[in-house]
């Protein structure tokens, strides 16, 4: 069957993948109105293209904390990538830098930072859980950096992990053969069997409840590399963020793991836009499937977007290629995009080239 979407790729996934790990992958927290609401937010956001523009040439660069890339499509951490495929995050790390584009390195990761680093040369980011214990933290932190990462993307929003019924129901935990890379030969316990989601299980043992942002300053202490805030959803704690040191916030729901009800991300991206008022990039992630999400992401103020169920579902079904072609689809039809509203550089696309169902009418009705 010829793919002609990134949406394809997530039913030969589930064909091909074993079930406790297709729906780890894929399921959301409690009722998944979120992780519907993701996708289906996108599709309340309009067009207002502009025409008789020339563009007859096009461009897609930007740069990330000062680091150029060829698009503002960059990949999101996703944990324990060779449940998806044997070469796991060697193969999305390969498919990025032939993209020319950032991937992000999950702590919980079946392959470790140096590992994924002597795949060759690339732009890496580390996510990292804050775990109790901060020996461990500050090991993690300083290898990513010996590897040559270039930022720390910390997840805020799992002091404890959503409840993801998915996983209960299947007992989930890593298959024997893996492990979590990152931690191996760390005195931190193991993800077994339990009469639960092990998963689960393992983060209420590992993960530090009490991180607050006075750890986002402790962070600062121990590393140079910029810090970007994953998990904000509101105004107030964009602003706190800043205030913190943050380099940078991506607007992030975990994927709809987390707290279910909260918005999608695309929806509460304005408003984080707004309280950063351009001191920081705002980036975004959720719910990416089309090259019209990330043109709509643009429009509201994001300066790029992580894409992570898709790069799963393609490394399940054709490993590195299709994580390959998952990223030239979605660049091909983010282009073609911009060619069809009128833009011709990012800097071009403005707010104005979207409407959405919570805009004022731009017109004044006729009286």
């Amino acid at each position: 069957m010829e793919i002609t979407n990134v949406m394809e790729y997530e039913e030969i996934a589930k064909n091909k993948l074993p079930k406790m790990v297709y729906d780890y992958y894929a399921s959301g927290a409690e009722d998944q109105w979120t992780l519907k609401e993701n996708r289906n937010a996108f599709s309340r956001i309009l067009f207002r293209p502009r025409i008789l523009v020339d563009v007859s040439h096009i461009d897609m660069t930007t740069t990330v904390l000062g680091f150029k890339i060829s698009m503002p499509i960059m990949i999101a951490p996703t944990a324990m990538q060779k449940m998806a495929h044997p070469d796991g995050e060697y193969a999305t790390a390969r498919a990025a830098s032939a993209a020319g584009t950032i991937m992000t390195l999950s702590s919980w990761a079946t392959s470790s930072v140096e590992e994924v680093a002597s795949t060759g040369p690339g732009i890496r980011f580390f996510q990292l859980y804050v775990l109790k214990d901060r020996n461990v933290v500050a090991q993690l932190v300083r290898r990513a950096e010996r590897a040559g990462f270039k930022a720390i993307a910390l997840t805020v929003d799992t002091p404890r992990l959503g409840r993801r019924e998915a996983d209960i129901k299947n007992r989930f935990v890593l298959p024997p053969y893996l492990t979590l890379k990152n931690f191996e030969g760390l005195d931190i316990g193991k993800m077994d069997r339990t009469n639960d989601s092990g998963l689960a299980t393992y983060a209420a043992e590992q993960v530090d409840r009490s991180l607050s942002w006075k750890d986002v300053k402790w962070l600062q202490t121990i590393t140079t590399l910029p810090i970007l805030v994953k998990g904000v959803l509101t105004a107030e704690d964009t602003r706190l963020a800043i205030q913190a040191g943050a380099a940078g916030i991506i607007v992030s729901n975990h994927g709809a793991r987390q707290l279910d009800y909260v918005p999608a991300t695309i929806m509460a991206l304005e408003e984080v836009v707004k309280a950063a008022q351009g001191k920081i990039p705002v980036f975004l992630d959720g719910g990416v499937r089309r090259g019209t999400d990330v043109f709509k992401a643009l429009a509201l103020g994001a300066s790029g977007v992580f894409i992570g169920r898709p790069v799963l579902f393609s490394l399940a079904a054709e490993g590195e290629a299709g994580v390959k072609k998952v990223l030239q689809m979605l660049r091909d039809e983010f282009e073609l995009t911009m060619a069809l509203s009128g833009c011709r550089s990012l800097k071009e696309i403005t707010r104005d080239h979207i409407m959405t169902e919570w805009d004022r009418p731009r017109v004044a009705p006729r009286l």
